[in-house]
């Protein structure tokens, strides 16, 4: 896939592919507040301790729910001696892989809530640099964060899946796409319905406008619940021609 020199933007040292000038200055924008906060110490977010320069004390660092190795390769879900589960052998996801950093449960949940809510932006870089020390032998040739619904974006004001993602590109040093795969219409948060209801909901929800032909796409994502946001997203891209779709996310919600 050729990157055109018209539509791509520099964000640090991140290439994006999309449109618009002013998305360079808002990134920049974003850039500069960042480093400025980094330079003053600060309290942990979490329990208030001293912190110096990072987002959470070396205690509550050590008390976030790390995902166990031993997890279904494809859906993430845990299973003895990291085998593919019974779910994803009876019926495989049009993903190939996934990898999660957490379990979405307390206190981790705290942190990105404050990134999707509170528009806590540092939580953003925090939450991206622990993407990126887990896909350091990952070779995409593009990175996706999973689109938001443009009501949703409207609202948010920035997609938390794009923030998270700033980082990881840089890491990977891979191109990261924000216009050319999107979502087509709204759909009803995910979260507001039951489970078995969001394969239906989401069903048709995106559109990708370039040849994919051949290409690793790495989508990222903060939550991971059912999959079924990411499993469709897979099949659009799949549908273009891409040859393998693997999932990068923050937490997996473990099923009760």
């Amino acid at each position: 896939m050729a990157v055109i020199a018209a539509d791509s933007l520099e964000c640090g040292a991140v290439r994006i592919l999309g449109k618009g000038a002013g998305l360079s200055i808002a990134a920049d924008l974003k850039k500069a507040l960042r480093n400025t906060a980094a330079l003053l110490p600060q309290d942990c977010f979490l329990c208030a301790a001293p912190s110096g320069d990072s987002l959470l004390c070396p205690p509550c660092i050590a008390s976030l729910p790390r995902l166990t190795a031993e997890h279904c390769p494809v859906c993430a879900l845990p299973t003895p001696g990291a085998n593919i589960c019974g779910a994803c052998l009876k019926q495989a996801p049009h993903f190939d892989a996934t990898q999660a950093v957490f379990r979405y449960e307390f206190p981790l949940d705290r942190l990105i809530q404050s990134l999707k809510y509170v528009h806590r932006l540092a939580s953003a870089d925090f939450l991206g640099r622990a993407l990126a020390q887990i896909a350091s032998p990952l070779r995409p040739d593009l990175i996706l964060p999973v689109p938001l619904a443009p009501a949703r974006l409207a609202e948010r004001g920035f997609n938390q899946a794009l923030e998270i993602a700033r980082p990881l590109a840089r890491a990977l040093g891979a191109p990261m796409e924000i216009s050319r795969i999107h979502r087509r219409r709204d759909t009803a948060p995910q979260a507001s319905l039951p489970w078995k209801e969001r394969t239906k909901n989401i069903r048709h929800a995106f559109e990708c406008e370039i040849d994919l032909t051949g290409k690793t796409v790495l989508l990222i994502d903060d939550v991971m619940t059912t999959g079924a946001t990411l499993d469709e997203l897979a099949r659009t891209l799949k549908a273009h021609g891409a040859a393998r779709v693997e999932n990068l996310v923050l937490a997996r919600a473990l099923k009760d």
